[in-house]
C-alpha cells in the first residue's frame, strides 16, 4: 500500500489548486493521511480529487475540522497500525507525537506542526513527519512525504522547490 503523507497545509479556500509538484507526487497513491492545520475545510476536497483521505485536526484548525477529523486516530492499514496527531501541545514536536502513543502501540506515527521534515526509528516505532507542503517556513523546500506499507514499513521525504499550481 503507498500512501500520501501531508501535514501543515495552512491553506484557505481562495487558493484553488494544491502545488503541481504535491499533485504529481500523490498522483496513484492509495490513500492521503494528512496531520492537521489544513485551516479552511473546503481544502479537503482538493486532496479527496486526488485520493481517499483520513486525517486529523490541527491547533490551526477550526470546531468544523476538529468534528470531521477529531485530533488524534488510530489507524490499522495493510496489517500495520498507524497513529495520527499534530504534534503541538508543549514538548517538542517529535517527543510529543511519540508520548501521545505510549499507552497505544503502534508502528507508525503521522505527525505535524512544526513544519520540519522527520524521520526515525525510535523504539520499534516510526516517526514521521511530511513537512509541509505549502508553508515551508525557515525549511529550503517544501515536502511531503510517502509510506509504503508492506512487510516493512518505509518513509521517505519528497521536496520541491515552488509552491505554485
Amino acid at each position: 500500500m503507498r500512501i500520501g503523507v501531508v501535514s501543515d497545509t495552512h491553506m484557505y479556500s481562495r487558493a484553488k489548486a494544491l502545488p503541481a509538484a504535491l499533485v504529481r507526487g500523490l498522483v496513484g497513491v492509495d490513500l492521503i493521511l494528512h496531520a492537521g492545520d489544513w485551516v479552511d475545510e473546503e481544502v479537503v476536497d482538493l486532496f479527496l480529487a486526488i485520493a481517499p483521505v483520513e486525517a486529523i485536526a490541527g491547533n490551526n484548525d477550526g470546531p468544523s475540522l476538529v468534528r470531521r477529523f477529531g485530533r488524534r486516530k488510530e489507524l490499522t492499514l495493510g496489517g500495520k497500525k498507524i497513529g495520527m496527531v499534530h504534534g503541538d501541545g508543549g514538548r517538542q514536536t517529535a517527543e510529543t507525537a511519540f508520548h501521545s502513543f505510549k499507552a497505544a502501540p503502534v508502528d507508525l506515527i503521522v505527525f505535524g506542526h512544526s513544519h520540519i521534515p522527520y524521520l526515525e526509528r525510535r523504539g520499534g516505532v516510526l516517526l514521521f513527519n511530511p513537512g509541509s507542503p505549502t508553508d515551508k517556513r525557515r525549511q529550503p523546500k517544501y515536502s511531503f512525504g510517502i509510506v509504503t506499507l508492506g512487510e516493512t514499513i518505509t518513509a521517505e521525504h519528497h521536496y520541491y522547490d515552488s509552491k505554485e499550481a
